[in-house]
């Protein structure tokens, strides 16, 4: 029998929108590949995208014209261990009883009654690596691979750290006078030490070395969902760049390790486009707080925002984020809502379908934003921390009550140079109301001007204070919970 013609076409159409149907339902249930890169010390104002000058950033520029680019994204606390708990469990750092920065000598991380991104998304058959600084611990039962990773190569603190033996045993120390001499640091894979990093030269290879284990990761998981955990041990002192980047700046060596850092981003997003997993990766870039200040030309810049690293004022809490997902998040795109890394965790559990933590969390799914439905609005408050416990400022909407506390501060000293860090002043302050949209440099006290609005904040702080306590009040958080510990041996 023959078959006419018209009969062909209309069973063609109806075979290609079954075609269609299936592929959107596909894009539909399909969960994505996750990229989070970490910067460290990175300020508000360093990217090109965000107002940086003498050198570019086209790799990261050309996430955010092909995504979303956030201007009032937060950290957990301004300072490293704490900003990455906060990143991990989706918690005010607080809760989780971690603190500061970590050093060699603690013998605390993070507990293993949290639930990480990682623990999370390996329940949804995700592989899950971190290249690079992991800071959480490091000792072995807080290592990565105790929390949910699969692969591990980087360094277990910060790269300016002297440590002890990854045994335990006390490390030496050049005590050369007038000389900047650097620590020797444990380079781990997966649980053990397979080398160590002795000198500036070692550590100018540490982003070309955790670019190229990142892209073989990609390119090895191309075919099953992956968790990728990019998190540089740059801009953070001591700075060192590789060969291909020294002299490229006209900011000097923090301008190198930048355009370093934007050259990685754009390997990894040349790995995604060689395998075929451009449109269905999430990829965000954050930094942990903002910029060590005192280090000068060996630092970077809040873009104008107050104060940097080590307290919370927004030069220290506020940092630049990009999101870059092209089946989901519209190109082009400015957040202006409040949100966090505390965010992420609960936004990916919303993504993948992943369960929540059964403890509770702080962050909220900021999804919604993601879509560019931004009058949904998932977060209007966010709580300020510092130190072990102490609630320092809270921001509803536009405004921020800054809570009476003494700070750390950069203002009235000069800073160092050239690797040599300068001196801190210190600040005490009582009870200032900022209207962020107006002064975002937080320059202009207007409490006097909106005492109900002062009074609105207070009743929130005192909720807060209720489960997390505050130290600064010497209350007790109800909420709180403890860090995971190990019992300190010497030899």
């Amino acid at each position: 029998m023959k078959t006419s013609k018209s009969h062909i076409l209309k069973s063609s159409i109806g075979l290609l929108s079954m075609g269609l149907m299936h592929t959107a339902c596909t894009q539909e249930t399909e969960i994505p590949n996750i990229i989070i890169i970490f910067a460290d010390d990175l300020g508000y104002g360093d990217l090109g995208c965000y107002g940086a000058t003498q050198y570019s950033t086209p790799n990261i520029d050309q996430m955010a014209v092909k995504g979303m680019r956030f201007t009032n994204f937060y950290v957990a606390q301004a300072v490293s261990s704490a900003s990455r708990a906060g990143l991990m469990t989706g918690c005010y750092s607080s809760r989780v009883g971690i603190s500061g920065a970590l050093m060699p000598y603690d013998s605390i991380g993070i507990d293993s009654g949290e639930e990480l991104i990682p623990e999370l998304l390996v329940r949804k058959g995700y592989r899950n690596c971190i290249v690079g600084k992991w800071h959480l611990g490091h000792h072995h039962p807080f290592l990565p691979l105790q929390n949910g990773f699969h692969e591990y190569l980087g360094l277990p603190y910060s790269n300016d750290m002297w440590p002890v033996d990854f045994d335990g045993l006390p490390a030496s120390k050049d005590k050369a006078a007038n000389k900047l001499v650097y620590p020797r640091l444990p380079l781990i894979k997966g649980n053990e030490k397979i080398r160590e990093i002795k000198t500036l030269d070692d550590q100018a290879e540490l982003t070309t070395v955790y670019t190229e284990y990142a892209v073989d990761f990609i390119n090895r998981n191309s075919k099953n969902p992956f968790f990728l955990y990019l998190a540089h041990s740059m801009p953070h002192v001591p700075l060192a760049v590789s060969e291909k980047f020294k002299g490229k700046s006209r900011q000097g060596l923090y301008g190198d390790v930048i355009m370093e850092i934007d050259w990685s981003v754009g390997e990894i997003m040349k790995a995604l486009e060689k395998n075929g997993l451009s449109r269905n990766t999430l990829v965000i870039f954050t930094s942990d707080n903002g910029p060590w200040l005192n280090f000068g030309n060996h630092a970077g810049s809040t873009g104008g925002l107050r104060e940097g690293k080590g307290c919370s004022w927004e030069g220290g809490q506020r940092v630049p984020c990009i999101m870059s997902w092209p089946e989901r998040i519209p190109s082009g795109i400015i957040c202006n809502n409040i949100s966090s890394t505390i965010d992420i965790l609960p936004t990916l559990c919303s993504i993948t379908g992943a369960d929540l933590p059964v403890k509770k969390i702080d962050g909220v799914n900021i999804r919604p934003l993601l879509e560019g439905k931004f009058d949904a609005d998932p977060r209007n408050v966010f709580h300020y921390f510092y130190r072990k416990n102490s609630l320092e400022n809270i921001r509803k909407d536009e405004w921020k009550l800054v809570l009476p506390h003494t700070y750390r501060s950069y203002e009235g000293k000069l800073p160092g140079n050239d690797g040599w860090p300068g001196h801190y002043s210190s600040g005490k302050t009582d009870y200032e109301l900022y209207d962020l949209r107006r002064d975002p440099g937080e320059r202009y006290d207007v409490k006097e001007l909106y005492p109900d609005v002062v009074e609105e904040l207070k009743k929130l702080a005192d909720e807060m204070r209720q489960d997390l306590g505050d130290e600064n009040l010497q209350m007790p958080g109800i909420g709180a919970r403890k860090s995971g510990s190990i019992r300190k041996t010497t030899q």
